[in-house]
């Protein structure tokens, strides 16, 4: 029987563009490590040479990184690079589960928010916009700058804000920009934006959490004043 190569399988049976739509946890073994390798043989797609391999070892996943170079290499389709590569993948999984998890900055208020922006806002000298990515304990996932721009504003585009919370799984959001100038008070601008954020929030079931002003050693929380 002819070997079909993984070209020529369906798209959701592919691994890549399985673990692009559904996730790492929907691969297998097998599969994830036949993303690594890239190809198998003249005989064997990636992925049944990969199975070959498990197979050998129990299909524990410890066992196969026990293996040399030299053991790995026997298989038809591995030379010395992808044994390399699996190996090296077998040990950054030995020194992830090694790792302490990293701890998620707390910002469940205004005062730590602008805390933990002055550090990258204090001296610059034209606006940044911010969005803070947050999960339901109010910790980090991660902040993205939106748009960098001019001494007195700077474009925001909320559907960029939405698909940023969306791709990072988040449940609550905060925005935070700087005033080069020093002054706090919000513009006409920064109302509008911030009533323009908490409806697009609303509709995607996203609690929008504040929008906080930074200036060097004074902040302006829009929530603390009851306006969003």
């Amino acid at each position: 029987m002819e070997k079909l190569n993984i070209n020529q399988w369906a798209k959701e049976d592919r691994p890549r563009e399985k673990m692009a739509y559904l996730g790492t946890e929907a691969l297998s073994n097998a599969e994830l490590l036949a993303i690594l390798i890239g190809s198998g043989s003249t005989d064997e797609s990636a992925v049944t040479l990969m199975k070959r391999v498990l197979a050998d070892c129990n299909n524990n996943l410890n066992s196969l990184g026990k293996k040399t170079l030299h053991e790995l290499m026997v298989y038809k389709g591995i030379g010395e690079a992808k044994a390399i590569t699996i190996l090296a993948a077998c040990e950054l999984g030995k020194r992830r589960q090694a790792e302490t998890p990293e701890e998620r900055p707390d910002l469940n208020s205004a005062t730590k928010i602008y805390r933990h922006m002055h550090q990258l806002m204090q001296d610059l000298d034209v606006e940044e916009f911010w969005v803070l990515l947050l999960n339901q304990h109010y910790r980090l996932i991660k902040k993205v700058r939106i748009s960098h721009g001019g001494i007195t504003e700077t474009a925001v585009d909320i559907r960029i804000i939405i698909r940023e919370a969306v791709l990072a799984n988040a449940t609550i959001l905060a925005v935070c920009h700087n005033h080069p100038s020093g002054s706090l008070s919000p513009s006409r601008a920064d109302d509008e934006l911030t009533k323009a954020i908490q409806k697009a929030c609303e509709l995607m079931r996203i609690y929008f959490m504040d929008h906080v002003i930074v200036t060097d050693g004074q902040y302006y929380s829009y929530h603390e004043l009851g306006k969003c």
